[in-house]
């Protein structure tokens, strides 16, 4: 059963950061900030900051051994203070090289939902399964949760991904590519939206 994940202990919340932190090592997003063993402690800080954000606007869901996990936003509700909390820590704890990266990279892909972000929708944050869980069907369990909602508030589900594995994926558990950007750095951003059962 999937459910909000909320009211978590100091220990447990750093348990999540650290099986989030450590699968997104290897993403995409971050081939040039080197090798993965060269960027592990830069990507760590950064989805470590990124976990607390999602679990401070109440947008964080899971699992209940907390091995799979899912940010899912509604447009319509999307919170302005945890989010300029997470900027503010990104200037405290991560290096201006790496910070100037990922804005760049932003910036390069802001409009690749375009058509769709006009109207209320839902945002896919994350969707991670611990690395020692993955193959056991956790992380088609967390799509098919956020499918739900979405049917459920009668509005599209966005995923985006820097991932062409992933993308691949998301098409084969019904949603559709609804377009790719790549940004100068190489990556490749891949828009994918699930528009329900109508």
């Amino acid at each position: 059963m999937i459910k909000k994940i909320e009211n978590l202990t100091r220990e447990e919340l750093e348990k999540v950061k650290n099986i989030i932190a450590e699968a997104f090592v290897s993403n995409e997003l971050f081939h040039n900030w080197g090798p993965p063993e060269y960027r592990y402690n830069d990507v760590l800080t950064y989805m470590r900051i990124y976990v607390d954000f999602v679990y401070e606007a109440k947008e964080l869901y899971g699992n209940e051994d907390l091995t799979g996990f899912i940010g899912l936003e509604d447009s319509r509700n999307a919170p302005i203070w945890p989010r300029l909390k997470m900027l503010l820590r990104m200037f405290v704890k991560m290096r201006p090289s790496r910070i100037n990266s990922l804005m760049e990279y932003a910036r390069q892909i802001d409009n690749s939902s375009a058509e769709y972000v006009k109207n209320r929708h839902f945002d896919v944050l994350m969707v991670c399964v611990d690395k020692e869980k993955q193959g056991q069907g956790i992380g088609r369990q967390l799509v098919e949760f956020a499918k739900n909602k979405a049917d459920e508030a009668g509005i599209p589900l966005l995923f985006e991904t820097d991932m062409k594995q992933y993308a691949e994926i998301y098409e084969h558990l019904g949603c559709k590519l609804c377009n790719t950007i790549t940004a100068s750095n190489g990556v490749t951003r891949y828009s994918l939206i699930y528009k329900g059962e109508s």
